[in-house]
């Protein structure tokens, strides 16, 4: 038989002989111990997966993560053997789907796939949360990436950040700039510029973001931090004036657009993402071969054109760079709220 299974033997007569011998052979079975810890790992993830796998959605089906985990889910069926079932658990902004996958058992059969979010901004955000964030899950994959656009009403007399910003600091509390709520993606967005530039906004919140956008073609708010995709057809019509985007490189969508970070201010970045995470305990391996099927199906040209649609770019982050990013994330956002108030 292989040498992984003489392993296995020998943690089990390891084992026995701790039983027997009692405390002389500790240091020599939890030797062994070790390369069994491998042993059972790996025929795990050899093995894994023997049933369905489940994969959690916050938002109900045609939102946005919904578009996106769907096609990865239908790929992911036929490299691992088994299928791949999308469960919508909508509700608390992805909280309850959250909670769900929180709760499961880390077996790499309950999945969450959801907005960056959802996980590092939000739990700074609410007083009590029904679960930790950074100890209730563990990042399989990054999948995407996609930076925001910050735009302003054309007859705001700014053509750059460099204006915007010196005309906020000669009107403090006047510019007003539009969100599709408090704590949204958008209203961060505003926060840290209005944090990093030392500039007074006044905050507009909205129940979608689609209501800010009417009103700021329609003259009633200043500025928005917005989608690049939606909000690109209104910028060829001249509706809008297009500035800057927030990631740290020009986006595909309009490479002419200028980054905030280099119009300026430095070390402004806000780049929207999605993952796919597992719940804490996991084991490692299991982690790693979703990972590497999640990679080769994010691979495919149809996902390419169905991101490029969307406005975003294919992100395939190894385990270690989810975790990474996962963190610099949360942190960034728990001292932005804590700055903010």
């Amino acid at each position: 038989m292989p040498v992984r299974e003489s392993q296995c033997e020998n943690v089990a007569r390891a084992r026995w002989r701790r039983e027997i011998a009692g405390p002389a052979v500790v240091a020599v079975v939890a030797i062994v111990g070790m390369a069994g810890l491998d042993c059972v790992e790996s025929a795990h993830a050899q093995t894994f997966p023997v049933k369905p796998i489940r994969l959690v959605l916050g938002f109900p089906p045609g939102t946005n993560v919904d578009i996106l985990a769907r096609p990865i889910a239908a790929r992911m069926g036929e490299p691992l053997g088994q299928q791949v079932v999308v469960d919508n658990r909508p509700g608390a902004t992805g909280l309850i789907a959250n909670e769900y996958v929180a709760r499961a058992v880390g077996d790499g059969y309950t999945l969450l796939a959801a907005p960056s979010s959802s996980l590092t901004s939000i739990p700074h955000l609410r007083l009590k949360m029904p679960y930790d964030a950074m100890r209730d899950f563990v990042p399989v994959i990054q999948i995407n990436a996609f930076p925001q656009v910050l735009l302003v009403n054309p007859v705001v007399p700014v053509k750059s950040v460099k204006d915007l910003i010196a005309l906020a600091r000669a009107k403090p509390g006047v510019l007003s700039f539009g969100s599709s709520g408090v704590g949204s993606a958008f209203h961060l967005a505003g926060e840290l510029f209005k944090t990093m530039a030392r500039v007074d906004m006044l905050h507009v919140p909205y129940k979608g973001g689609n209501l800010a956008l009417t009103d700021l073609i329609g003259g009633r708010l200043d500025l928005i931090f917005y989608s690049l995709a939606v909000a690109q057809p209104q910028g060829r019509a001249g509706k809008l004036r297009a500035i800057a985007v927030t990631g740290l490189k020009r986006d595909a969508l309009q490479p002419d657009l200028p980054t905030v970070d280099e119009s300026g201010l430095r070390g402004y970045e806000v780049t929207g993402w999605h993952g796919i995470f597992a719940p804490a305990g996991t084991p490692r391996d299991v982690v790693e071969r979703l990972n590497s099927v999640i990679a080769k199906v994010l691979a495919t040209r149809e996902i390419g054109e169905l991101w490029a649609s969307q406005g975003m770019a294919v992100v395939a982050t190894t385990p270690a760079e989810s975790i990474k990013r996962y963190h610099d994330d949360y942190a960034k956002y728990e001292k932005l709220v804590k700055t903010v108030g």
